[in-house]
């Protein structure tokens, strides 16, 4: 309700003890000092398959993956702030109420993790994790096949 209220995009749910959990229908990572913060299953978040592709990615990547409680006030300082999910795939957050986050823009660690997240998906990269199930055409055009 505080981010409707605010006139904000999208919210951001703390879990019971007031550490960041997880946007309204994503997970959320954090950027600090380049290594890629995440909220643990600990803290009331969906265990998304999104979320553990982009932990994998950014790992692949030679990024340290943290997977810990998250302080509201480290969204304040953070270098970089993205959401995965369904929906958004991986999109980049530009203010944590009204305070712009690092450059206002994609930051490079995003920007990295985004761009291999869209190659592997629309098959520009190698899917060398198996996340991808190709379906025949005939199948994805409603054809039937035998």
């Amino acid at each position: 309700m505080e981010a409707e209220t605010n006139g904000y995009s999208e919210g951001i749910a703390l879990d019971t003890f007031g550490f960041v959990s997880e946007g309204s229908g994503e997970n959320i990572f954090v950027v600090r000092n380049g290594v890629v913060h995440t909220p643990p299953l600990s803290a009331s978040i969906l265990p998304g398959i999104t979320r553990d592709m982009a932990i994998q990615i950014a790992q692949d990547l030679g990024y340290r993956v943290s997977q810990e409680n998250i302080p509201r006030e480290m969204l304040y300082i953070a270098d970089e702030v993205f959401f995965v999910g369904t929906a958004v795939e991986l999109t980049p957050v530009r203010s944590v109420d009204k305070i712009t986050v690092g450059s206002g823009r994609r930051g490079p660690v995003t920007e990295a993790i985004q761009r291999r997240f869209l190659d592997v998906i629309h098959g520009k990269a190698p899917d060398t994790h198996g996340w991808l199930t190709y379906v025949p055409e005939m199948v994805a055009a409603g054809q039937k096949t035998r």
